[in-house]
Order: structure tokens, then sequence, then C-alpha cells
């Protein structure tokens, strides 16, 4: 089941869940992929979420009178093959391997909050697989999850003006790499020098969407 939001005349968003887990990111992806691959008349881009997909499209190029009905109609006669999508999405993001120098300057505060020694902090953020839920914040940061609850903290009280950029932070039951220098609000706990944005690569984001993240110390 999901439900169909109307955001203006060229945009709507398809709604298929409430909660941050790998089940609702599944159906995230299958309907994304199956859009940019079977796409209706008048598709402009579909941009995926925690759970959700917005949809933009070009009213004029539907062939309705009715534009933004005739896209909702159309996404609910998909609604059966998109189903079947869902297993798929499972197995077709990729993997990563992201070397990381574990020394943020949070990382001891992090280990002392949680009960745990610097290297069991590390290990357990290492030795987990996660994945891309998606980019936002900034150009090609990836939000990556599910997080170790055990490594679960809340964000910082106090924002940092400058987080540099491959900065690996962890908040919530999330964590996200830093692709520019910016302010930020995550705990820091390690480094990258993998470059997660280049506006001349194509595609210009490294991790996308439904991609496997492993990180591996770098000593």
């Amino acid at each position: 089941m999901f439900q169909i939001n109307i955001i203006n005349e060229k945009a709507i968003e398809i709604v298929l869940g409430d909660s941050i887990d790998l089940t609702t990111h599944e159906k995230v992806m299958a309907w994304y992929r199956d859009l940019l691959s079977d796409p209706f008349p008048g598709f402009v881009s579909a941009s995926p979420a925690y759970a959700s997909v917005c949809v933009l499209f070009e009213p004029e190029k539907t062939g309705k009178p009715h534009p933004v009905d005739a896209v909702s109609e159309y996404l609910q006669e998909r609604e059966k093959k998109i189903a079947v999508g869902i297993s798929q999405a499972k197995i077709t993001g990729g993997e990563v391997e992201v070397p990381v120098h574990y020394d943020g300057p949070d990382l001891e505060d992090v280990a002392a909050r949680l009960g745990m020694t610097t290297a069991e902090v590390v290990a357990l953020h290492s030795k987990t697989d996660y994945t891309v839920f998606m980019n936002g914040f900034l150009p090609g940061f990836p939000y990556l999850g599910p997080l170790p609850e055990r490594l679960e903290l809340p964000r910082r009280n106090t924002p940092r003006e400058r987080v540099p950029a491959g900065s690996i932070a962890i908040a919530g039951r999330q964590t996200g790499i830093y692709p520019q220098t910016s302010p930020g609000g995550w705990h820091l706990i390690g480094r990258t020098d993998l470059r997660l944005f280049d506006p001349f690569r194509d595609p210009p984001v490294r991790l996308q969407p439904g991609m496997r993240v492993r990180f591996v110390p770098v000593f």
C-alpha cells in the first residue's frame, strides 16, 4: 500500500511508510528503479528519501487534461508490478568499501558516553554493513544505516561551525560522511580520503541510494 501526496502541479510524493528501516527502504528503491526504467509520459525525475519518492513531471507532456490525476492513476496501476520488484531491490545496489582513519575528535567522548573503549566503538562501527538510505543536507552526503543500537547517541548539543570534508560521523541510528567542509552536529569518529562528490563525474555523487557500504579501518 502507498499514499500519494500532491506537492504542486508538477510534483507528487509517493509515501511508502513512516519509519527508517530496511523493509521500507526496499519499497522505496523498487518504486524508484521502476520509474527510471519505465518512465511514464512527461516524467522528469525521481528522488528517493527515507520512506517516500518525490516524482517530478511536465504536465503538458502527459497528454492528459488533468495531469496530476493521470500520474496518480498511472502509479496505482503499477503497484502490483512494483511489489514484484521489491525483492530485487535487495541485490541491485552495489557495494562500496570506504577506508577510514578512526581518529575523529569525538571518538573518545563517544566511547565514554557509551561505556565502551575506542577500540570497541571502531570494531562495531566497521564490522557493520550499512545501506545508503538517501542523499541530502549537502550534495553527496549519504545517510547510512541502520547504525548498531549500541552506538546510538543523540546529536551534539552544540553543532560545529566547521566540519572537515571526509569526516565520518554518527547520530541517532545513522552514520554519515560529510562530502564538503560545512557546519554539522553529528559526532565525528573518523575521516576518509574518498571523494564523495565531483560535479565533473557522471554521476557526480559517489554513494547512491540502495548501495551497501562497509567502513574499513586504516592504520
